[in-house]
């Protein structure tokens, strides 16, 4: 059996200028690709992605908000949303069926939330989805063209259908530590993973899953924020005894630097990666004592 041929999970900076660069097509026709600016922040860094994206973003974007583009009614941040609700709103950004996406984000690490709606793309059946290698802090970097301002893209029509296989639940979770059936990798810091560290949410303390693995997100980057050569990527899984062969599941604080993790195995070959959306902070809030590993204090009895 053939390979699967797999989406181009990565352009670089000068790929998406050289597009941009191409004529635009006429009034009324889908563009064939759309730039989205996915900047999200923790509430504590005290930084305001919408504001930040109007006073400077890559030329043609369109702000992707993760937490309206969410189930709203979930007691846990940025739940995926309905495919009815994914769809309208992206097609309100321009994205239709045939539409090549390219996400990126501003954040100081190159890429933090960007593959998050990566992963939400592939979820609801959209596979002509990449990454802008490195983000906006690349971009910069390399001195390009900039706009600033409200973004207004030509509405689209966009078909969505989630992918069940791409999400894990916390009852998921719960069966696997009972009769293990696939690995689960943690993308937190190591400092929050084992307990020491503060977690960044009011009433959540630091620890992990039983039997996670931890790969933090930061290190599937270099140190200027682009993403590691796949060579790299798969030391660093054998590194930590992670199979790529087998079912492998992604968590983090909140569902979004886990997709990181499906990132790195999607560039070595593995599409197959699901996240467990509620990830740290629905276990933290769902488990018992027992259920949480931690060098600190743990969940109190």
């Amino acid at each position: 059996m053939a390979p699967q041929q797999l989406f181009r999970a990565l352009v670089s900076a000068q790929w998406v200028a050289e597009a941009l660069r191409r004529p635009p097509r006429g009034p009324g026709q889908p563009a064939t690709l759309q730039l989205l600016d996915a900047s999200w922040y923790l509430p504590k860094l005290g930084r305001d992605a919408r504001r930040e994206f109007e006073a400077q973003h890559v030329p043609g974007a369109a702000f992707f908000d993760l937490d309206e583009c969410s189930d709203r009614q979930s007691p846990y941040d940025h739940m995926l949303p309905t495919a009815e609700h994914f769809a309208a709103y992206v097609g309100g950004l321009g994205v239709g069926t045939d539409t090549h996406v390219v996400v990126y984000d501003a954040s100081d690490q190159g890429m933090y939330a960007a593959p998050r709606v990566w992963w939400m793309f592939r979820a609801f059946g959209h596979q002509a989805v990449s990454l802008l290698d490195g983000g906006l802090r690349h971009w910069l970097r390399l001195g390009l063209p900039l706009s600033s301002g409200p973004s207004r893209p030509e509405p689209a029509q966009f078909r969505a259908t989630l992918d069940p296989a791409f999400v894990k639940t916390h009852e998921d979770i719960k069966d696997n530590i009972r009769a293990p059936r696939f690995q689960v990798v943690d993308a937190r810091a190591s400092g929050r993973f084992r307990g020491v560290d503060p977690e960044p949410r009011d009433g959540i303390e630091p620890g992990h899953i039983p039997g996670t693995i931890n790969m933090p997100f930061t290190d599937f980057m270099t140190e200027e924020g682009l993403e590691k050569s796949t060579e790299e990527l798969r030391r660093f899984f054998q590194d930590k005894k992670v199979d790529l062969t087998q079912p492998l599941v992604a968590t983090c604080g909140s569902g979004v630097t886990a997709c990181h993790v499906a990132l790195g195995a999607y560039l070595c070959g593995k599409p197959d990666v699901a996240v467990y959306d509620g990830s740290w902070v629905e276990w933290y809030l769902r488990a018992g004592p027992g259920d949480i590993i931690s060098e600190g204090s743990g969940k109190p009895q």
